[in-house]
């Protein structure tokens, strides 16, 4: 019997703030494809997907900083391997960004996956409960959810609608990041 094929989802902004959360958000030394084989061991990966609003600028100093951040980002996912799903970011009236359309790329990701038997594996790197309603369609259908849990807020909700949970803690995590000069020199 051929080994299950793996996909793996991270939802960028949920993944940034749980690694900020740990002192770890340097994601442009972030080591994604070392990543990808902890979580999925020796599993053949099919796809790894990165899920992110897409910053516009506005002529603002910083929303041209966080537009050219993003794209040494998309880089760095290049050279890892990933794709990278966007949705867009809304400034509200009082300046503040929230990201739309991400959460229903993800889910629909899942779903295709699913339904399409592109992977028997899929890794959610997501504490998103609206999620949930995803998960469980793709169950039905065979395909095994992982939930990719951060020790520090672990989500109930996922644990019970995810058929497994894998739990990164920061001693796990820091292996993944480069030093500095090292990551510079692959973007």
């Amino acid at each position: 019997m051929p080994p299950e094929r793996a996909s793996i989802l991270i939802d960028g902004s949920n993944f940034y703030f749980k690694l900020r959360d740990l002192n770890l958000h340097q994601l442009l030394t972030f080591n994604f494809s070392q990543f990808a084989t902890s979580l999925i061991g020796k599993r053949p990966l099919v796809q790894a997907s990165y899920y992110v609003g897409a910053v516009r600028t506005d002529g603002t100093a910083k929303t041209q900083q966080l537009f050219n951040h993003q794209r040494q980002l998309f880089a760095h996912l290049r050279k890892h391997k990933y794709i990278y799903s966007l949705g867009y970011l809304l400034k509200d009236r009082k300046g503040v960004f929230h990201e739309k359309g991400v959460d229903v790329n993800l889910a629909v990701d899942l779903l295709v996956a699913s339904y399409e038997h592109l992977c028997e594996r899929l890794y959610l790197v997501s504490s998103d409960t609206d999620l949930i309603p995803a998960i469980a369609k793709a169950q039905e259908k065979g395909t095994t959810v992982i939930y990719v849990a951060f020790s520090h807020q672990v989500s109930k909700a996922l644990v019970s609608a995810c058929k497994e949970t894998q739990t990164l803690t920061k001693e796990t995590l820091v292996p993944f990041l480069q030093p500095q000069e090292q990551a510079t020199e692959h973007l």
